[in-house]
């Protein structure tokens, strides 16, 4: 299903107008690190966005001391001052205009944030990890069927680097978009979301920053080896990328407004300092459904997102 672009417009702003594009994330600030430049470019030539996040993030580390009471161990808020959080990041990646954000079940349903894998908060009930795949789904089939996206961005299979809420946040959005394509499921009308992306670094790219961090006689996340750095691939494997550097300034100001989770003075914004801000406005991705079209940058990836969809 697809809408016809109106004759008198131009293809691009005909695109523009009828553009969708949905992304999938576990946590508030992986939105920021992982796609904001992308959602800030899409945003700024009138591509329809909406996000959803599964969980408000309350088991997260808290890095301000002045907000330590608000970890889980102690008053467990963390998880309505990272609500704030994300609005503000929000705010800065899309400005006047309109992002639609939701959480997942919600009004009805608050899935909680996990642990890092066995930890032992994810014995809890309530955790988004112990979530039913299919309950959890039919939550998000209802946002893609209403927000009707010719395009979802989500995690690859091991989540990035293996947190369960990244893992759970996989396989909701491929169980979701299967089962929203499904004219047999629910009463809703169907929707099939033509591409499907998934979040990734070229390792080439990885190894820029780590080589950059062991010149300032530092490292790159506590890692040594590109070896080290689950989320970075194979540069064959990466399918496409957006280049938005001219989004770079609103996507670290959205990382900023994460203050107790992003550091200023941690490796997010030194690579910055060493390599240019530049360095976060180019995003990576590995197309898992559809198929790549031009136009493609030198290294034969694709640049735009929605190339090959019928708008």
């Amino acid at each position: 299903m697809s809408l016809a672009p109106s004759p008198d417009k131009s293809a691009k702003s005909a695109k523009s107008a009828g553009a969708r594009l949905l992304l999938v994330h576990a946590h508030p600030d992986d939105e920021s690190i992982n796609n904001g430049a992308t959602m800030a470019k899409y945003i700024a030539k009138g591509t329809e966005v909406a996000l959803v996040t599964c969980t408000r993030g309350e088991e997260g580390e808290v890095l301000l001391p002045e907000f330590a009471n608000l970890s889980s161990d102690k008053d467990d808020q963390l998880g309505p001052h990272r609500e704030i959080e994300l609005g503000k990041a929000l705010g800065a990646l899309s400005g006047s205009n309109q992002l639609q954000h939701f959480f997942l079940g919600a009004p009805d349903m608050n899935y909680r944030d996990s642990g890092m894998m066995g930890m032992p908060q994810n014995d809890r009930p309530d955790v988004f990890w112990s979530a039913s795949l299919d309950t959890a789904a039919s939550h998000l089939v209802e946002i893609i069927r209403k927000f009707k996206p010719q395009v979802l961005i989500t995690y690859d299979e091991f989540g990035g680097y293996g947190h369960p809420d990244h893992i759970q946040a996989h396989r909701v959005s491929m169980r979701s978009a299967e089962l929203a394509a499904d004219q047999n499921y629910g009463t809703s009308a169907p929707w099939n979301i033509s591409k499907i992306y998934w979040n990734t670094i070229p390792k080439s790219v990885i190894q820029q920053g780590m080589d950059a961090m062991k010149d300032a006689a530092s490292s790159f996340f506590g890692a040594e080896s590109i070896d080290d750095i689950p989320f970075a691939k194979p540069d064959e494997l990466v399918t496409s990328v957006v280049d938005a550097t001219e989004f770079v300034s609103q996507k670290m100001e959205a990382m900023r407004a994460h203050a107790t989770q992003i550091a200023v003075d941690g490796p997010f914004f030194a690579l910055s300092n060493m390599l240019g801000m530049q360095v976060f406005g180019v995003e990576y991705y590995i197309l898992a459904k559809g198929v790549v079209s031009e136009p493609f940058d030198a290294d034969g990836r694709e640049t735009d997102l929605f190339s090959g969809v019928s708008i």
